[in-house]
């Protein structure tokens, strides 16, 4: 199994990948005498020691890395769900940016940004615009 976000993000929903994130970030405890490389000869019984510690291996720290990245990809994915759902409801650009904490403009730039980013049809990005309005001033 190839450890890239892609591949992870086929295997695993936004919930298990942050639960198994949750997990190795837990398991590694990022202590700074952790910080060299440790080469221990195959017959040293010590690095049986090492390995029942808190490290991770490098499968499992290139994992941490990999499903960071799946966790981020999915979670920005829905930031466009959101923003339209809370337009849809009412919701102005002020309170958007708060809830990203951002600026109302940079919150606008981002939603359009997403609706370029997505596969929606013509219709579909025509009308999420029309949804936005007029671009915030600030």
């Amino acid at each position: 199994m190839d450890i890239t976000p892609d591949a992870l993000a086929e295997e695993f929903s936004l919930t298990t990948a942050a639960t198994r994130l949750d997990f190795l970030g837990r398991r590694d405890s990022g202590e700074t005498t952790l910080n060299t490389v440790v080469d221990p000869a195959e017959d040293d019984w010590s690095s049986l020691v090492r390995r029942v510690g808190t490290n991770l291996d490098v499968f499992e720290a290139l994992e941490l890395l990999a499903l960071g990245e799946v966790v981020a990809r999915k979670a920005h994915g829905s930031q466009l769900i959101g923003m339209r759902a809370a337009l849809r409801e009412g919701a102005s650009w002020e309170q958007i940016a708060a809830a990203l904490d951002i600026t109302p403009a940079e919150a606008w730039d981002a939603y359009h940004r997403a609706i370029e980013a997505t596969e929606l049809t013509e219709d579909a990005a025509a009308s999420a615009r029309d949804l936005a309005g007029g671009r915030p001033a600030r």
